[in-house]
């Protein structure tokens, strides 16, 4: 089953181009992302459909999407947007954790249990420190996604610690990297645009991303087993919408308010798809013959253990307020 981009998405594919010679008067922000573009990825779904929220909204705003990293490389997009140079992004913000420690949190292993438990999240004293980060370092959230993922591997199948020994992983962030450290994997560190190819050409033997990443990125043809969230779901990452501060505080009031706007209509949009999308990785994935597992309790929480005496731990020693930001995260039942 593949999904399709929805009608709005769609509609917005063409927005640059029809309102180009229309609307020059038009105030234009740049959205940057890493994902690919009109192959329903939801994150590239969401930001086309701000995009025809705002148009939509006659506001004198316009914003021009540029997917698949064609505008910025993932690495770049945070530093592009808090010096203005981007405008706005769809961004996984552990991305940013090299430059604010704090952003790890945001891919924690186990802090989030589930879809549900991620939206309480949301609105917690937690994502208020995140998000508080966020708006001292020069930009502001439009919109929050949650996304679940899991592992896949061309050698053997994720579940228990002891099965990562001996395999080269991409674990997409620094608290990730130090569990999977721990139990015996060797990494290496790179955006998940970059995942496909490393696997390839023998450079990864597993990976840990989103399901939405697993599916758009195609990375059932190049692994054996996929590791599914499930009921035990390991992974959760969060990935906002932002806009640049600078580029924010420049706009009217009205344009502002479309903003949010289209922010909450893509937000909830997402929330609607979010389990949809795991399901559909289940899907293509054995519909394309690989192996499809889940963690066991006892394998979740033998992982939290490591995680407890490595990423909770160096987070909490090393990061400014970092037992208070876990702590606030833990507190959300």
């Amino acid at each position: 089953m593949t999904r399709q981009l929805k009608p709005a998405a769609t509609a917005a594919l063409g927005l640059a181009v029809a309102l180009s010679g229309a609307a020059s008067a038009d105030t234009v922000l740049r959205a940057s992302h890493q994902f690919p573009g009109g192959q329903g990825d939801i994150r590239d779904e969401m930001v086309q459909m701000m995009a025809q929220h705002v148009a939509d909204a006659d506001v004198g705003l316009q914003i021009q999407v540029y997917p698949g990293q064609s505008l910025f490389r993932a690495g770049e997009q945070w530093g592009a947007l808090v010096r203005g140079r981007l405008d706005m992004t769809l961004l996984p913000l552990d991305y940013a954790s090299g430059r604010h420690p704090e952003f790890s949190a945001t891919l924690m292993p186990g802090l989030v249990r589930n879809h549900e438990h991620a939206a309480r999240l949301n609105d917690s004293a937690y994502m208020d420190m995140i998000k508080e980060v966020i708006m001292d370092n020069g930009a502001r959230v439009l919109a929050d996604t949650w996304l679940a993922g899991g592992f896949a591997s061309s050698e053997q199948c994720i579940t228990s610690p002891d099965t990562v020994s001996g395999q080269n992983i991409r674990a997409a962030g620094p608290a990730f990297e130090q569990m999977l450290q721990a139990a015996g994997a060797s990494i290496a560190s790179m955006p998940s645009s970059e995942v496909y190819t490393a696997m390839q050409t023998g450079v990864l033997d597993a990976a840990n991303t989103s399901s939405m990443s697993f599916v758009s990125f195609r990375l059932y043809e190049q692994v054996e087993c996929l590791t599914e969230p499930g009921d035990f779901a390991l992974w959760f990452m969060y990935e906002p919408v932002l806009i640049s501060e600078q580029v924010w505080q420049g706009l009217t009031e009205e344009q502002q308010d479309a903003l949010l706007e289209a922010g909450q209509a893509a937000e909830e949009y997402f929330a609607a798809e979010a389990a949809a999308i795991d399901r559909q990785m289940v899907e293509v994935y054995e519909e394309n013959g690989i192996e499809v597992v889940r963690m066991s309790e006892e394998d979740y929480n033998a992982w939290l253990d490591i995680a407890r005496e490595t990423s909770y731990k160096n987070f909490a020693e090393n990061v400014p307020n970092g037992q208070a930001i876990i702590d606030a995260a833990l507190a959300v039942d």
